[in-house]
């Protein structure tokens, strides 16, 4: 992407207070790990009827072992992908991949075989880690022969496919023996050793490439403003290929010495919190959107419920001011519920409404908001330990460079661009892609719609491709209309988006998937119809237009029977639909 000459609003640098370690490859940082915190558990996997500890002296043995059976193999230099559901085996082999193996390709669990074996193609991968759920989908008939599975979940080599645990058990005994290939193998900092699909900034599927040099960024500059400690144990639920979570689980938490747990799924989260009692908690705004709608109604369903919360709140928040904490008194109940130990709930990938943040704050639980790509392996921008705001995702990170261009005269926003260590390599063999969103000067050009205040706090608009341009030039931003709808409890989920009536005017116009328990309360024991319904929710849709600007009005509504797809990170996938009832004026 050549450079223009364009108008521009650079952020200033933020500064870091917190010292971090040195080191330039994730195989160092992990020498240092065992060095550092040998003893401690790396890992607490939950089994039927007792619990599995790995200390990272253990984690380190293990990653060496599966490093060297992997090169006996001859996969030195190869792509291997991974695709399971989040568990121990899953970060081994990430990290035996990378650490001198060659590429580690992590694939979504969730696609089908075409896709599967479209990413096993497009990268040219010699071998897959799997679990037996994944195994079901492979359509081995179609597959490349010469991929080998490798499978979690058996006991022995069977069919064609390896047993993941007999393949550890040959590492060791070939370092037991002597071998020492993988355990001194020098890495480079800069050659590609994760390799991401994505939807990149364009919309069509492409590898991003990261390296040890982008990972190793990423750590020391969210290490020099948060702060994780040994004793910190992190719950891993966000699925593993995403580079939001992996990063986080496999790099943040050995750096600092801190465990990491598995969720078993979404709909076991309180109850896996209550069995381990963690104190961090990765998440996107859908989960912890979803966890605050049955908290509060489960506050709001007590006895003068809803006074006490803002009683309590008002409470705690004056006690504060003179160093007492009373959250632990008034909100112990809703601490129980994450295990009693929750301190920290790191999250981005979407915007989340600003009251669930302070709520969060209030139950003594504290949200940091943050801003990433997977192109920039994945966090740029984000809130720290000295900086907690609920509008905002935060500060650029230390070491990186933020600005907005082309800004708009009157609202500020303009494309967000960022630099640093952290951006991508470029697109997998994708040249003319990756010049798309690398400029010269090194700025990766991120799509998305911003704005940067005179203290370098960056406020996230919306995407580019998604903005809705009128006939007379007025920007629309759809994320702004579905914040405004969503604060209405009747609302679950919501997409704004645009469509062209007969008079070839723009229309804005939006789908809504109603929260079912909220309709059960607002009806009692009344049955509705669906008349009710229509006129219940062009209620909801003229309240927000009366908040708005003309031009902004929404002018139609579907109601939905059944969620939105979404991606890997819970976005909504973003589709037209059809059959609108209009008259929302």
């Amino acid at each position: 992407m050549a450079n223009t000459k364009r108008n521009e609003i650079l952020a200033p640098v933020t500064k870091s207070f917190y010292k971090v370690r040195e080191f330039s490859t994730i195989k160092e940082l992990l020498r240092q790990t065992e060095e550092l915190y040998g003893e401690r558990n790396a890992f607490e996997l939950k089994l039927k009827e007792s619990s599995r500890f790995i200390t990272y002296k253990e984690y380190c043995s293990e990653i060496n072992a599966l490093g060297t059976a992997l090169l006996s193999m001859g996969c030195k230099g190869k792509h291997l992908a991974i695709s399971a559901n989040n568990r121990y085996e899953w970060c081994l082999s990430y990290m035996a991949i990378i650490n001198g193996v060659g590429v580690a390709v992590p694939i979504d669990k969730e696609l089908l075989f075409p896709d599967i074996n479209g990413i096993l193609e497009t990268s040219d991968s010699k071998l897959i880690f799997c679990d037996k759920n994944l195994l079901k989908v492979l359509e081995r008939d179609k597959m490349n022969p010469d991929i080998t599975i490798v499978c979690f979940d058996y006991e022995e080599d069977e069919d064609g496919i390896l047993s993941f645990s007999k393949l550890v058990e040959k590492g060791r005994e070939l370092v037991a023996a002597g071998e020492k290939s993988y355990i001194n193998a020098d890495i480079d900092p800069d050659k590609m050793c994760s390799l991401l699909f994505t939807s990149g900034t364009t919309g069509a599927a492409k590898g991003v490439m990261l390296c040890h040099r982008n990972f190793c960024f990423e750590v020391k500059s969210a290490m020099s403003v948060l702060k994780i400690y040994p004793e910190d144990t992190g719950i891993s639920m966000l699925p593993l290929h995403h580079t939001y979570e992996s990063t986080i689980i496999l790099f943040f938490a050995p750096y600092c010495g801190a465990k990491v747990t598995f969720c078993e799924g979404f709909k076991y989260v309180l109850r896996n919190m209550k069995e381990f009692s963690p104190s961090i908690f990765v998440a996107v705004p859908l989960i912890l959107e979803t966890v605050h709608r049955r908290l509060m109604q489960r506050i709001k369903a007590k006895p003068h419920g809803e006074f006490l919360f803002k009683f309590g709140t008002k409470v705690c928040k004056v006690a504060s001011k003179v160093g007492i904490d009373l959250r632990k008194v008034f909100f112990k109940e809703i601490q129980d519920a994450f295990g009693g130990n929750m301190r920290l709930i790191i999250c981005g990938a979407a915007p989340i409404r600003p009251e669930i943040l302070r709520d969060f704050e209030a139950f003594g639980i504290q949200i940091l908001f943050g801003y990433g790509l997977t192109e920039c392996a994945p966090l740029a921008v984000m809130n720290n330990d000295k900086l907690h705001l609920a509008e905002s995702v935060g500060l650029a990170l230390p070491g990186t460079q933020a600005k907005i261009i082309d800004p708009d005269p009157q609202t500020g926003c303009g494309e967000l661009c960022v630099k640093g260590q952290m951006v991508m390599l470029g697109y997998y063999n994708n040249p003319e892609a990756t010049a798309e969103v690398i400029d010269d000067e090194g700025f990766l050009h991120t799509g998305d719609l911003a704005k940067i205040d005179d203290k370098g706090r960056v406020y996230i608009s919306g995407r580019i491709k998604n903005v809705i341009v009128t006939e007379n030039g007025k920007n629309i931003y759809p994320e702004e209309l579905e914040y405004h709808l969503s604060l209405n409890p009747l609302v679950n989920e919501v997409m704004v988006f645009a469509e062209t009536n007969t008079k070839g005017e723009t229309v804005v116009k939006c789908s809504i998937f109603p929260d079912e328990e909220a309709l059960q309360e607002h009806f009692g024991d009344k049955e509705y119809t669906d008349d009710d319904l229509q006129e219940l929710f062009a209620g909801v849709v003229k309240d927000v237009n009366h908040k708005l600007p003309q031009y902004k009005h929404i002018r139609g509504f579907q109601l939905r029977k059944a969620e939105f797809l979404k991606s890997a990170s819970k976005k909504i996938l973003r589709f037209k639909d059809e059959n609108f009832t209009d008259g929302t004026n």
